[in-house]
């Protein structure tokens, strides 16, 4: 048997929407998801194609206001950074969370708003695969410690030494992001954890599995959900589609063709969460479609929780 976590995403995009920039508040949902229960809290990143708060200044926050829960990034994009100053911001912040930071990882979605933040911030958008596994291997060299020369494809630099380094020696784990063969071999391959959000849990299933194949070491298998609940399945619809459409700035029918997401009764969602748990998921970060998150936090463990198959079988 393994415990099955459950992480929240700070909605950081859904309040820059509603053109709110007070940080309190999210520091405030932070400490609510600490109280009331959940394992593990998360930022996302995307500076110019979806703005939001900085999510690693953010989560240096969240480290100091809620002490004893998981931090982790859902997911920061490293080819826009210089791997040496990325690995000081998450050995820093390593330090700060006690060794409580996972780092999930992805290389950005493939669309025109996409590359137009690349193109903004000066970096290749075809170069974003390579950067992001030069960026990993870079980063836990500089983790150790030790005095690094890197000579790469995109980076290159001699006798550099880290410090602080983060808690564990071998650095905080990182959780790759994505889909599809190449995607899956860069998991099994690079990866500590996978934090992916198909839609069909049967995809889910068969990835996963092609990962316990492909990889020589274990790697724990997460997902990334959005939920909107209600008790009236037809209004949570219509949340969800205003949330969606609001955040991405596309069709409700495109994005949910892509990402997983339910909205509807606690009890439903409960049923359709625990799909993936009996397909291998292990952790999982729930996104909250809604007005109140606090609200919103509180009915999801009161009525979603409870009914969750924790304790899964490995």
């Amino acid at each position: 048997m393994t415990e099955v976590k459950i992480g929240y995403l700070l909605p950081t995009r859904d309040q820059s929407v509603r053109g709110d920039d007070d940080l309190a508040r999210l520091i405030e949902l932070a400490r609510h998801a600490e109280a009331v229960g959940f394992d593990s809290l998360w930022a996302g990143d995307s500076p110019l194609t979806r703005p939001r708060a900085d999510p690693l200044l953010l989560l240096a926050a969240v480290a100091v206001a809620a002490p004893r829960i998981t931090l982790g990034t859902a997911v920061l994009l490293p080819a826009l950074r210089h791997p040496i100053l990325l690995a000081h911001q998450l050995a820093t912040l390593d330090r700060l969370a006690d060794g409580r930071l996972i780092v999930g990882l992805g290389a950005g979605f493939p669309t025109a708003g996409t590359q137009a933040q690349f193109d903004a911030i000066d970096v290749p958008f075809r170069t974003r695969v390579s950067r992001l596994e030069e960026s990993i291997e870079a980063m836990r060299r500089l983790w150790s410690g030790k005095d690094v020369s890197f000579n790469g494809r995109h980076f290159s630099f001699r006798d550099v030494t880290l410090a602080p380094t983060p808690t564990r020696p071998e650095g905080p784990p990182i959780w790759l992001a994505g889909g599809g063969d190449p995607a899956l071999r860069r998991v099994a391959r690079l990866g500590d954890g996978w934090l992916p959000y198909p839609p069909a849990v049967t995809d889910y299933a068969r990835d996963r599995a092609a990962i316990n194949r492909l990889s020589p070491h274990p790697v724990t298998p997460a997902l990334y959900a959005t939920l909107c609940l209600g008790d009236d399945a037809q209004h949570a619809r219509r949340l969800l589609r205003r949330s969606i459409e609001r955040y991405y700035n596309a069709p409700l029918e495109k994005v949910e063709q892509i990402q997983a997401m339910f909205a509807g009764p606690p009890t439903d969602a409960a049923a359709w969460l625990n799909s993936y748990i009996a397909a291998g998921a292990r952790h999982l970060v729930i996104r909250l479609a809604a007005d109140d998150h606090h609200a919103a936090l509180d009915k999801f463990a009161a009525q979603v929780e409870p009914l969750l198959n924790l304790r899964a079988h490995r």
